[in-house]
């Protein structure tokens, strides 16, 4: 089963004719990156930056806005590991309203050493991110 993680939409994500401002979903999309880090690969950004220096910057990002949500919409996001390479992760984010798919996202994240430049995965982490890339969505 992929991560999945409901936002329910407020005020804040709002323009003035209550439909979420686009660039809040890249907000919802780091918070439901940061959660599944935290829930599953083992690691929270907490953990991963402050305690030992390194990161997982998004690199890329490629987003779709299939249709609008609304103040007090509730969306179910949910995460899939598309594929795990020597240093960077690649994630495909949806958000939906039940059947309705209103946002989609395909995520680079790379991991980074202390000094700042690109490094393997640890064993762990990239363990437990190929075992996420084999769980398959529900529809």
């Amino acid at each position: 089963m992929p991560y999945c993680r409901t936002i329910p939409i407020e005020f804040n994500h709002c323009d003035p004719a209550g439909i979420v401002f686009y660039p809040r979903y890249f907000e919802m999309t780091n918070s439901v990156t940061e959660n599944f880090f935290a829930d599953r690969v083992g690691r929270s950004y907490a953990q991963m930056t402050m305690r030992d220096g390194n990161g997982v910057p998004t690199v890329k990002i490629d987003a779709n806005f299939r249709a609008p949500s609304r103040l007090g919409d509730r969306l179910e996001f949910t995460l899939q590991v598309l594929r795990v390479g020597r240093s960077s992760v690649t994630l495909e984010i949806a958000a939906r309203l039940g059947e309705e798919l209103r946002m989609e996202a395909e995520l680079t994240l790379v991991w980074v050493s202390p000094e700042g430049g690109a490094t393997p995965w640890p064993a762990d982490m990239r363990a437990r991110l190929e075992a996420e890339m084999q769980k398959e969505c529900k529809e």
